[in-house]
């Protein structure tokens, strides 16, 4: 685990006691007057000019040695874990277009809920990725291949129509394959693109290949695949004037992310899956990195020493 700060100069954080001692001459000098105060009792003085408030003392006080403490630290040139957008990955949207997704127990449908979040997840990765578009029924099929053209993938999300059967399977081999598209770096055509796969479903394996053996492909190749069950427990739709219950599997989209290395998910609404999205949008975008942070306990420093400032222009106002 990467620590959330580190000190590219950690030897100079011994100047730290300095403002250590500060503070305990402070604290010593504090009880001293507060003796001494205690011992001679109010004086004619006092009447004419009342004591300085001790809470604005001590508040301005913390304030300088906290400003001194940050400058400290910023002098220690500070790194803490940043996240920092990736140049450039291909992301693969894999969307399960089986006839369960007419189910209404997400409004308006599971089926017109999942488009409107894609088309949203689409406009948060960085315009730099390419994305492609896989659905999946009984077969799947790459609807888009990895492309920035965000228009095009739009476009082709609005365009999805319900199939019968559910090969979830068959959608990973897919898109695999569909990373296989992802136009090389022109400054870098040796050095493929990181892959990651976003398969939501709400149903479960009736026809293909394995799930499980799939997504253990997937890790192979370093392509994690994040899962969403989507629906919920009392999903169902008519089927020849039939009810039929359409329950979301959670056990099999939790194995396929488990075997490939990716996280697996839950969303029973669209506001749910806008989460998950813009979970998985931060996961993917993004590296985590140690940043110099050097400027941010300057600023720290500089407030401090604001606030400090002020407490002492409020004392010294009452002074003749």
């Amino acid at each position: 685990m990467v620590p959330m700060l580190e000190f590219m100069h950690p030897g100079r954080l011994w100047l730290l006691l300095i403002v250590a001692a500060v503070l305990g001459f402070y604290l010593v000098a504090s009880r001293r007057v507060q003796s001494g105060g205690r011992r001679r009792g109010r004086t004619r003085l006092d009447l004419v000019i009342p004591r300085d408030s001790a809470l604005k003392r001590h508040i301005s006080v913390g304030a300088s040695l906290l400003a001194m403490g940050s400058l400290v630290l910023a002098y220690a040139q500070p790194q803490a874990v940043t996240q920092v957008p990736r140049e450039r990955a291909t992301v693969v949207i894999t969307i399960d277009i089986s006839r369960s997704m007419r189910a209404q127990d997400v409004s308006p449908s599971r089926i017109e809920a999942a488009q409107t979040a894609a088309k949203e997840f689409v406009d948060m990765v960085p315009s730099t990725f390419n994305i492609a578009l896989v659905t999946f029924s009984g077969t799947a099929q790459i609807a888009t291949p990895p492309t920035t053209d965000r228009t095009a993938l739009k476009a082709a999300i609005d365009a999805i129509e319900l199939e019968p059967a559910t090969a979830i399977g068959e959608a990973i081999y897919t898109s695999l394959d569909a990373l296989l598209l992802a136009p090389p770096d022109p400054d870098h055509p040796d050095e493929p693109a990181p892959g990651a796969i976003i398969l939501l479903s709400d149903g479960y394996t009736n026809i293909g290949r394995d799930s499980g053996e799939a997504a253990t492909v997937a890790k192979e190749q370093n392509v994690p695949i994040y899962t969403i069950a989507y629906g919920t427990a009392g999903g169902y739709v008519y089927e020849e004037g039939v009810r039929v219950p359409v329950p979301v599997n959670h056990a099999e989209l939790a194995l396929v992310a488990k075997n490939s290395g990716g996280k697996k998910y839950s969303a029973e609404s669209l506001g749910d899956l806008r989460g998950v999205y813009e979970t998985i949008a931060s996961s993917i975008g993004y590296d985590e990195e140690l940043v110099e942070v050097t400027d941010r306990f300057a600023l720290y420093a500089l407030i401090l020493s604001a606030l400090a400032a002020a407490g002492v222009i409020s004392l010294a106002a009452r002074w003749p």
